[in-house]
This record gives C-alpha cells, sequence and structure tokens, in this order.
C-alpha cells in the first residue's frame, strides 16, 4: 500500500499474487457516483496501477448497497454551457479509454446496482463478473435524464452484444437483472456473492478469451445498410412513446448510432459533442428536477424507524380484495411482507389471489422465491389477522357510512400500536374517524392504480392523526418501494383534486362536439402520457363521477351531465369494455383516426392545462402539500404530468404567471366561472 497515493473515494491494494484491488468507496456519500472528484482520482490511480505493471486489476465496491449508480447527477446543474459539457465528457472517455488500454486484465466485481456511468466503467474492464442476487441490476437509463451515454456506453454496449439489444436497453433506460444481462452477453460469469472475489481472481489467472459479438448478430446491426433500416424501426418505436421536440435524447442516440459505423474513435467523438447539446437543453433540466423530486421522497423515510426491518417484514392486513386492495396486498408480499387478505367471501379474495400469481410470476424466476411468495399471501375471509397486524388497510367502497361501519366493527380487535388507513381517494379524513375512540391512529395511505406500476402513493394526515402515524406511514411507503407524498386531508387530497377539473374539462369539450380522439391527441400533444378520455374510462367513469360529486359538494365543481348520463347507461368504461370509447376482448378502447379534426388542438389542450394550474394554486393556498416542489412531484410520478415540463409549477414559471393569468381571465369571460382565477393568483 504505501507505494500508491491515498485516495480520498478509492481503497487500493496489492495481494500476494500482485493482483491490484481497487475498490470504489466515495467519501460522505451512501452510494458510489461518477463525481468529478471521483474522476480524476480514478484518473490518477489508474496511472499507478499502469506504472507498476501488476499482474491485473479488480475493480469492485467497498459499499454494501451496490456498485456505481451512475454519474453525479447534481453535478449536471454546474454545467453552464455546451463546451464546459463536452470538455468534462470527453475527459470522462480518456480515463474509461486509459482502463480499457490497460495490457493486463481488468476485471469489474458487480454486486447490485450497476447503471449508467458504472455499466459504462465496467464495459472499460476485460471482464465482468456479477453476483446473481436479484438486486444486481445493469442498465443505461440516461434518457430518464434527458440525455444519453456519454462514457463510451453507446460504443461500447452496442459492441459487446449488439446494435438491437444495446439499443433496446438505451432508448427504454430500463435495466435488467443479472441473469438476463448475462443472458444478453453483458456479464462474463454470474456467481454466488460469496463467490464473487474467487471468480474475479481466476479471470485474471486464467485470462480466457474475451466475449465476441456472434457474426450474426454483428451482420444483424453493425452495417450501414441494416443500421438504416433498424433506425427507422427505432423512431417509430420511440414515436409511440415520446415526441422529438418534447424528448430529443432518444432521437439523438438513434442519429448517433445510424451515423458512425466503422469507427468507435470517431462515434466517442460525437457522442460527446451530442450529449454536450442535450444536457443543457430545457428538458434535461427539467427531468434533472424530477430526479431530484424523485430522491427527495425516497429520503422522507428514511430516519423513521417505527416498522420492522426489512429481515424480519411485519403483518399486514387488507380488508377489500378488488382491484386495488388485492393489488396492494400482492405488492406488500412482492416486498416481502406477510399478508392477510380479507374479504365477505372466500369466492371474492379469488379474483385477487389469481392478479397476485401472475405479479409473483413476473416478479420471481427463482422458484423458491415464488414459493415463498404464495407462502406469504394468506385469504382471511374471517378476518383473524386483524389482531396479528401492524398495518390495517381498509380498501373497501368509497362510501362513508359502510367505512365508518367497519372501523366500529374492527378497532377493538386492533392492537395497540396497530395502524389504520384507509385507501380512500377522496373522503376527508375527519369525516371518517369520527366514529373512532382513538381517531389519532387513522392515517390516509391512497395508492394509485396499476398499483405494481405507479410509484405514488399520498400519505394523508387528518386533524387528529398522530405524527408518529404518519411516520410509520411513511416508512411503511418506502419499505414497499413507493414514493410518499405527505398531504393534508381535504376533498381529493392533491393528486385527485388537481386530476378531476382536468377530467371535467375534457367532458365539456366533448359536450361541445370534441372527438374522444380529438381531445385525447390534444393532451398527448401537450406532453401527457394518456389522453384524459381514455384516462376517465380506465379509472372507471363511476369512480369518476363519485369523486366529482364529493368535490363538487364541497368545492362547487359542477359535474357534467353527460357523465352522470354514462354512468346511468351502465357505461362505465374499459372495467366493462364500454364507456366514452367501446373496448375490444383485449381491452383496448376501438378508436377512429378520422374523428381527429384539423383543428387547433393545442387550444383544446390549453383549456385542460389551465384548469390543472389553476387548481395547483388553491392547493398551495390550502396547504395540501408543503411547497411547488412536492406538487410537482405529485403530478408527475401520480398522474404523469408531462415530467418534460418538469411539473405544473415548473412549467407554470416558465410559461410565465402574468401572462397565465390573464389566459384564466379570457377564458373564465368565454366559458364561465370553472375559469374563475383562484385567490392565491
Amino acid at each position: 500500500m504505501s507505494e500508491f497515493t491515498y485516495y480520498k473515494n478509492w481503497q487500493l491494494m496489492v495481494d500476494e499474487e500482485n493482483i491490484v484491488h481497487l475498490s470504489i468507496d466515495k467519501l460522505d456519500a451512501s452510494t458510489n457516483v461518477l463525481s468529478s472528484d471521483v474522476m480524476r482520482e480514478l484518473d490518477l490511480a489508474l496511472a499507478e496501477i499502469k506504472a507498476t505493471q501488476p499482474r491485473g486489476l479488480l475493480i469492485d465496491s467497498a459499499k454494501s448497497n451496490g456498485f456505481i449508480a451512475g454519474a453525479d447527477v447534481a453535478e449536471f446543474k454546474q454545467i453552464k454551457t455546451r463546451d464546459q459539457a463536452f470538455e468534462f465528457i470527453r475527459y470522462g472517455q480518456g480515463i474509461l479509454d486509459k482502463l480499457e488500454a490497460l495490457p493486463f486484465p481488468t476485471v469489474s466485481l458487480i454486486d447490485g446496482f450497476c447503471v449508467g456511468g458504472g455499466l459504462e466503467l465496467a464495459l472499460a474492464c476485460r471482464y465482468r463478473v456479477a453476483t446473481e442476487d436479484s438486486r444486481t441490476r445493469m442498465g443505461l437509463p440516461e434518457v430518464k435524464l434527458g440525455i444519453h451515454p456519454g462514457f463510451g456506453g453507446t460504443m461500447r454496449l452496442n459492441r459487446l452484444i449488439g446494435g438491437i439489444a444495446a439499443m433496446d436497453l438505451m432508448l427504454s433506460g430500463r435495466t435488467v437483472q443479472a441473469r438476463k444481462a448475462k443472458k444478453l452477453g453483458m456479464i462474463d460469469h454470474l456467481v454466488p456473492k460469496r463467490h464473487l472475489l474467487t471468480a474475479g481472481l481466476n479471470m485474471i489467472k486464467d485470462q480466457p478469451e474475451q466475449q465476441k459479438l456472434s457474426s450474426l448478430k454483428a451482420l444483424a446491426s453493425n452495417n450501414s445498410i441494416s443500421r438504416l433500416m433498424l433506425a427507422r424501426q427505432f423512431r417509430k418505436q420511440v414515436a409511440k412513446h415520446a415526441k422529438q421536440n418534447q424528448y430529443p435524447a432518444p432521437y439523438a442516440l438513434i442519429d448517433l448510432w445510424q451515423n458512425h459505423v466503422s469507427s468507435d474513435s470517431d462515434m466517442l467523438t460525437a457522442e460527446a459533442e451530442s450529449v454536450a447539446e442535450l444536457v443543457i437543453s430545457d428538458t434535461s433540466k427539467n427531468l434533472v428536477k424530477v430526479f431530484f423530486l424523485q430522491e427527495r421522497m425516497k429520503a422522507l423515510g428514511i430516519e423513521k424507524d417505527y416498522m420492522t426491518n426489512k429481515k424480519n417484514p411485519g403483518h399486514i392486513h387488507v380488508i377489500g380484495a378488488g382491484v386495488m386492495g388485492g393489488d396492494i396486498a400482492a405488492w406488500c408480499v412482492v416486498q416481502g411482507f406477510t399478508v392477510t387478505l380479507q374479504d365477505q367471501k372466500p369466492e371474492l379474495i379469488a379474483p385477487a389471489l389469481k392478479r397476485a400469481k401472475k405479479l409473483f410470476t413476473r416478479k420471481f424466476k427463482q422458484k423458491h422465491l415464488l414459493m415463498s411468495a404464495f407462502d406469504r399471501l394468506h385469504p382471511d375471509h374471517n378476518g383473524l389477522g386483524i389482531e396479528k397486524a401492524d398495518i390495517v388497510i381498509e380498501a373497501i367502497v368509497e362510501d362513508i357510512d359502510i367505512k365508518q361501519d367497519l372501523y366500529k366493527a374492527i378497532e377493538p380487535r386492533l392492537k395497540a400500536d396497530a395502524i389504520l388507513a384507509t385507501n380512500t381517494s377522496s373522503i376527508e379524513l375527519e369525516a371518517l374517524s369520527s366514529c373512532l375512540k382513538n381517531p389519532q391512529r387513522l392515517v390516509g395511505i391512497h395508492f394509485f392504480n396499476p398499483i405494481p406500476k405507479m410509484q405514488l402513493v399520498e400519505v394523508v394526515s387528518g386533524e387528529n392523526t398522530e405524527q408518529k402515524t404518519i411516520d410509520r406511514a411513511i416508512t411503511f411507503v418506502r419499505r414497499i418501494d413507493r414514493l410518499p407524498l405527505p398531504v393534508k386531508s381535504s376533498p381529493g387530497f392533491l393528486v385527485n383534486r388537481i386530476l378531476m377539473p382536468y377530467l371535467l374539462e375534457a367532458v365539456e369539450l366533448l359536450v361541445e362536439g370534441n372527438s374522444a380522439e380529438t381531445i385525447d391527441q390534444a393532451a398527448t400533444d401537450f406532453g401527457m402520457p394518456m389522453g384524459p378520455i381514455t384516462l376517465a374510462d380506465t379509472v372507471g367513469l363511476d369512480i369518476c363521477l363519485s369523486v366529482a360529486t364529493i368535490l363538487g359538494e364541497k368545492m362547487h365543481i359542477s359535474v357534467p351531465e353527460k357523465l352522470q348520463q354514462m354512468v346511468k347507461q351502465n357505461r362505465l368504461g374499459k372495467k366493462n369494455r364500454k364507456g366514452f370509447y367501446d373496448y375490444d376482448d383485449k381491452g383496448n378502447p376501438i378508436k377512429t383516426p378520422g374523428n381527429i379534426k384539423e383543428r387547433p388542438t393545442a387550444l383544446l389542450a390549453d383549456r385542460m392545462v389551465l384548469r390543472i394550474l389553476n387548481e395547483s394554486m388553491a392547493c398551495l393556498r390550502e396547504g395540501i402539500v408543503e411547497d411547488t416542489e412536492l406538487l410537482d412531484a405529485g403530478m408527475v410520478f401520480g398522474t404523469g404530468f408531462a415530467p418534460f415540463t418538469g411539473g405544473p409549477m415548473n412549467y407554470l414559471n416558465h410559461r410565465g404567471r402574468e401572462a397565465t393569468l390573464q389566459r384564466l381571465k379570457d377564458l373564465e369571460e368565454t366559458h364561465g366561472s370553472r375559469f374563475k382565477p383562484d385567490p392565491a393568483w
């Protein structure tokens, strides 16, 4: 050790066989990221290591939670110009080029996450060995930050596994578990964690031939003709989910890949030029903002330690085995909890068990993990699990009287320290808790459908909710890998309250004679992931009417007669294949493209989005959520509000408050009081 410089972020050791062990351990950080200082030290370390001519080099992590989580996103905010970005990216590329060029075997030992710049570093090594643990995941998710890989990942991953597989990973931004990565050819060996070091040492000693792309895969994607044809298909696929003016990164990646077939060095230069342009764009800045909003919500439950730890999960009891209750129960099981699921009759629980089986089969590929999940989910129509539960989650019909009858029946059976949580989507907790002898234990834990996909969970506190109960609920939400959003009890809370005027305005546009297809197109053109008419059908028109009625009574929001008529006609949406749209046997809406009129659909989007902005201002005025950033987070992660804008309030700041206020006043004159600016303006 004495022959090497001391590094703050790296640990360096030479064993008795002259093999260097280089471990990343970023100073004062819980997670390893490739910050500027980490990269500078890596550059110096590689120069020193090369000078000693060791037998080989092993690179691993000294932190237990993973390998490297990519670049330090916080430093993105410091980049002001394209030239500044280009210089830093080229510097990073140069360091990984030096790693790749070392004249002795280099091995990355991967346990846990290995994403972004972390994977790019691993790709620059001669070999990669990973643990078979399900938490070991690999990928290049940079498109989610409005850029694409910049430290050589576009070139090296393509060279290793072929363009089709590499572009699929980079364009989607998804990560894959280690078993899938091995199948794709991203890693050389998959081993139990206890054998990771031994496997790495053996790679250095044996020096097996490096993995090479098969001639068939090379022919399929590594010539100019195939890339031209494939690039057209990639653009078509990307266009289904992202518009180029809103999300330029995937399109820039396709151009880069298509135009640089024969020269790795030219591709690296072009990669740096492309990322340098993207990282200073509004889209990237806004997506970075969204990233930090997510990190803020993740951190909310870290210091709260009221729940049992993950190694000894607590007991959850869910009452109501409908779509919401059944899926809440299944998701808690996936996250390691033991769950009892209650409904009035066993046959009402059966559909939930069937859905749970599909989820478990998708999540657990190893048989023992799958069987363990089945063992943790218990149908319990008699409610015997109530007495054992740390949290009882009520997910029954949205009716205050029925909910209160249930509470009065189960309260005497609850453990003294058990939480009673309601999944109500709109009813105020003060009203629900009025029947309880111990109202401070009631908290809202409001999930969004579909539960396996929607990250946001509103944690709702009423006037009587004890702070300890709120903290425990937040911790629980983080323990099930969801993002907790603390909100104050109020009709519709935050997300549904803001979303409902948007949906109702879409119905008003229908009444005015616009087709459902035109309205949906206007919203998706703005950047929404789904049109409001399709969304209303997906949620269920009966549920929309119920929430709208509750909000209407409390907040003087008018409910369009059209919505009431649809429910009376039993047109409830996707659930019974007839709503504003009719649905085929696979649950897909039957749309008529010809119904999209040649008209300025941006004006339609403006009306719907302004209802969102006005209601957002009202929620901030009433203190429903702590600040504008959490409001933006709630709407991005709870509704998919155009992430490239950074959320409603960020979009409002960009659009201009004075101009937006004047637009509201103009719409009020034309369309009535529903556009009246909130006093918050």
